[in-house]
């Protein structure tokens, strides 16, 4: 990792701290052409083009993509006795927490007679997409069927790459099993997103998609958006940042920022300290931890993109921190809760030496779905909100109009709409 020492620099003119801090980027322009491309085919030629496209991707051909019910059934023989007590442990955190934000519908008299409120609508169709490659993330599942279904999504669609074997990994269907997610497709890549997006004789069409990919997926998902599609929220590789002071301990801190750079080679890790020691025990711990690991060739490259920040003191610290936005947050000082008081850009944010990132992937109870690339300045994390639609409704008595209507007209009147204006006073006329 690269040191950067900040204490002696001001703000950045040029765009804030950030500038200081890119994130690793990639040629997106030649691959918008090839996934466009794959979003027209399967958009033209439905089950064939996924058939086409997964063939020369993945290098495989099924009879089927459909996962039927005594696969979803024998998988949870496949999967151990621990795994499974763990996966219904962090399905119970999951629930409890998202539960919560289900909203009771209330109902508020603005005027006498004129009564409003709004009303929480699933979204009637979702796809879920499963990321497999290098790590089965069968944690994602929970993390967006478990809102999906307390939402209550009608339709909720499910697709992931499989294996070598044409199979889905068996702790995957256990997931899916346990939050009944039963239309299953062994389907991957781009091709998936736009199966689900547009629809084929065998993937149905859903109205909103959610979960992580690599970059096609990701950019598939940007490109179904311009057709009117929903997606969860942008996304990019994995990121995250620590923030430290004298009382952390450089081995949880070095364990921590290991644990995000293994993701991929694209993923970014950013530590900031007021102390230098600190930095350098830190790195020092990494080089011991690195060659444990056995995803150390990644994690390594992921290192070269990231970066150790030297600050002056905590407020030149947060400016920083706040500035780059990032996915995942963790507070290694001293009275955490207060210094999280000054986090305003975060995706998530782990508070004190014993909240490491790895509990919110997996079973504290909040979403790991969370915005990367600086996106945390102006979208939040998939919570149940995501899955639903808000309605508004009023309902006004014939006083309510007398109360409200000469507001109405006055109004629309100044803004030269005066069929707006009529509509009211053709009421309040009677006749």
């Amino acid at each position: 990792m690269k040191i950067i020492d900040l204490r002696n620099q001001n703000i950045p003119p040029s765009g804030g701290w950030a500038t200081l801090l890119p994130r690793p980027a990639a040629d997106t322009l030649s691959l918008e052409a090839t996934v466009a491309n794959i979003l027209k085919e399967v958009r033209e030629h439905g089950d064939e083009a996924v058939r086409r496209f997964t063939l020369a991707f993945d290098k495989m051909t099924l009879e089927t993509w459909a996962v039927n019910e005594k696969e979803i059934a024998d998988a949870g023989s496949s999967v151990s006795r621990e795994l499974r007590l763990a996966i219904q442990q962090a399905k119970k955190n999951i629930e409890l927490f998202h539960g919560t934000q289900l909203q009771p519908l209330k109902k508020i008299e603005t005027m006498p007679g004129v009564l409003c409120w709004r009303k929480s609508v699933a979204i009637e169709k979702v796809g879920l997409y499963i990321p497999g490659g290098t790590a089965p993330l069968f944690s994602t599942l929970l993390m967006l069927a478990i809102p999906a279904v307390l939402a209550g999504c009608r339709e909720i669609v499910l697709c992931s790459p499989p294996d070598s074997n044409g199979k889905l990994h068996p702790a995957l269907l256990y997931c899916a099993q346990l939050t009944g997610i039963k239309k299953i497709f062994k389907v991957g890549g781009a091709q998936a997103i736009a199966a689900m997006a547009y629809g084929t004789n065998t993937i149905p069409r859903v109205y909103k998609i959610f979960g992580p990919g690599n970059r096609y997926v990701t950019s598939a998902k940007q490109l179904v958006q311009k057709d009117g599609l929903a997606i969860d929220i942008p996304a990019g590789p994995s990121e995250l940042a620590i923030y430290a002071d004298h009382s952390a301990n450089p081995g949880f801190l070095a364990a921590d920022l290991l644990s995000q750079a293994e993701h991929g080679v694209d993923s970014q890790v950013i530590l900031v300290c007021r102390e230098e020691a600190t930095i350098h025990r830190v790195l020092s711990e990494i080089e011991i931890q690195l060659k444990k690991l056995p995803r150390r060739e990644m994690a390594a490259a992921s290192l070269q993109n990231s970066r150790a920040v030297l600050v002056r003191d905590q407020t030149q610290a947060m400016e920083v921190l706040n500035d780059y936005a990032p996915e995942h947050l963790i507070l290694a000082c001293e009275k955490p809760e207060k210094v999280s008081a000054g986090v305003v850009n975060a995706g998530s944010v782990f508070l004190g030496h014993y909240a490491p990132e790895s509990v919110g992937d997996y079973a504290s109870g909040t979403n790991h779905t969370l915005p990367t690339n600086g996106y945390a300045r102006s979208y939040s994390g998939v919570s149940l909100d995501s899955f639903i639609r808000k309605i508004t409704f009023q309902q006004l008595t014939k006083e309510g109009l007398g109360q409200i209507g000469p507001t109405v007209v006055s109004m629309a009147e100044a803004e030269g709409l005066q069929a707006h204006a009529n509509a009211v006073l053709i009421r309040l006329s009677g006749e």
